[in-house]
């Protein structure tokens, strides 16, 4: 039977309610959880020595169901100026009054609602209703129910289906190896905020302090991913909220058939919390998730170089192909870093047949979309379509740490603005690892790419040399503010050496 209608989820009682705003979902009191995120993009990168949280904010989140529109009434507990619900391709335009917000969303998906700027938001998930056919009492489902559980590490094996229910809170990381037919679904909530570096020095070498002046991460500690999946076939995630993340939130390798569909990623503050950061994979489905992240956002990634090459063959199969991807109906945030990327690790034989459509990129750090080869792939046969990216009056300039008591905060004259489009062949010299061998970057197309901006934002396109070219490239369709560009001048892009056959239509 249809919901017709919203309903908002139980809460845990020992969860902590954020009182921010008070908000109603068509008359009913929805309750708001609370995640901290980063505050300014500043990045500290050596490992035991994580950032302060003066660097970070909280921002409130509520989560409901929806199959109808749903009237949203907030009431803030400061005073505001200017309210703005993103993505504005929704084009919702609150209603204010008397210290009052209230709008109507008219499907489900991830908003964002934002007083006066950016900090100490509040993000909005409607999910889709849904009625999961799940039996808690079968031995292969391994069911959380309402409240909070403290579990440490869940070992999945094959078969087995992970049950976050409406309500639960689950202080857990998950870990998979030769594990097929997992399912990771609910929609309550995966913390990770119990999850701490295993520091293995606490003094630095000079090598290390070399490493530290460099901006080089430096490997003096420990740390584990939130979801982490090795040579695992068909693998669902799907519903969950994973929240305080303290390396990347779901990071699959060498999986087959992948579906992430409706997955909500909050509350990274902690350095390097990439969002779904993928290596070698194939047959990917990544579809509805709302991502917000103190690193890069979405990665096509190959073996990086904390990786042994040797392990791409495993159980006689050869995994160094990335292949057949669709990203899709996406909202992204990113804190720091890229949003939607390939690389920078790029060590496969091919990463081909991957699209990126339909979009939302409502913030944006370093480059909006970006492939950058720093190993040897061949990257071909790449589509991002239709993608929204929306820019502020004034972005902040990313920086990294270097000392203590290096300064921080807001720049409101900043001149930065992150970039939009970007396919780069280089040698980086952290992440190339001292390699020699360099890839390609061909047959790409940048389709209907729409820009809300001040000014019109630079892309980059750059090679590395007339063997190991960024080519074959077609930009169809760039937007801005409402208008179609007609120039590559106009469009600001920069196209740089050992670069063939770029269009622009």
């Amino acid at each position: 039977m249809a919901l017709i209608g919203s309903r908002v989820y139980p809460f845990a009682a020992e969860e902590p309610v954020s009182s921010d705003f008070k908000m109603l979902v068509d008359g009913v009191e929805a309750p708001l959880h609370i995640a901290r995120v980063s505050a300014f993009p500043i990045n500290r990168r050596w490992p035991g020595h994580q950032r302060t949280q003066d660097q970070t904010e909280l921002v409130s989140f509520a989560s409901f169901e929806m199959d109808s529109p749903a009237k949203i009434e907030l009431t803030p507990n400061k005073a505001f100026k200017e309210v703005v619900v993103r993505p504005l391709s929704k084009n919702i335009k609150p209603n204010v009054a008397d210290g009052k917000i209230s709008f109507t969303i008219h499907e489900a998906g991830a908003y964002t609602v934002e007083l006066d700027g950016y900090h100490n938001a509040l993000h909005i998930f409607a999910d889709p209703a849904k009625k999961y056919d799940i039996d808690i009492n079968d031995k292969n489902v391994i069911y959380y129910g309402k409240g909070l559980h403290d579990v440490g590490v869940i070992e999945m094996t094959e078969g087995q289906t992970l049950f976050i229910d409406e309500g639960a809170v689950v202080y857990a990381r998950i870990h998979a190896i030769d594990a097929n037919n997992i399912k990771i679904l609910g929609r309550g909530i995966l913390d990770v905020s119990k999850v701490k570096e295993v520091i293995l020095n606490t003094e630095f070498t000079p090598e290390q302090i070399e490493q530290r002046n460099k901006g080089f991460a430096i490997t003096n500690a420990t740390r584990k991913h939130t979801i982490h999946l090795e040579y695992c076939d068909n693998v669902e995630i799907e519903g969950i909220t994973i929240r305080d993340s303290l390396v990347y939130n779901i990071r699959p390798v060498c999986c087959r058939g992948l579906h992430i569909e409706n997955v909500k990623i909050i509350g990274n503050w902690r350095y390097n919390s990439d969002g779904i950061d993928m290596h070698n994979c194939e047959d990917v489905v990544l579809r509805r998730c709302f991502i917000r992240t103190y690193d890069d956002s979405i990665c096509i990634k190959g073996f990086d170089y904390t990786q042994n090459e040797a392990d791409m063959f495993h159980n006689g199969i050869m995994y160094d192909v990335f292949k057949n991807v669709l990203i899709e109906k996406c909202v992204i945030w990113c804190d720091w870093g890229r949003s939607l990327e390939f690389g920078a690790e790029t060590r496969a034989k091919e990463i081909f047949n991957i699209t990126f459509r339909d979009c939302d990129l409502i913030r944006n750090s370093a480059v909006a979309c970006d492939i950058q080869n720093v190993d040897y792939a061949d990257i071909h046969d790449v589509l991002f379509e239709n993608i929204r990216v929306e820019y502020d009056e004034v972005s902040q300039r990313p920086i990294l740490q270097k000392t203590d008591d290096q300064p921080f905060g807001d720049d409101p004259e900043s001149t930065y603005m992150p970039k939009l489009l970007g396919s780069f062949v280089t040698y980086v010299p952290e992440y190339s690892a001292g390699g020699i061998k360099r890839g390609i970057n061909r047959d790409i197309v940048f389709k209907d790419i729409y820009v809300t901006a001040p000014r019109m934002p630079q892309s980059a396109m750059r090679g590395y040399d007339e063997e190991h070219q960024s080519k074959d490239i077609v930009i169809d369709g760039i937007y801005f503010n409402g208008k179609r560009i007609e120039t590559m001048e106009e469009a600001n892009i920069e196209i740089g050496d050992f670069t063939s056959n770029i269009s622009f239509k």
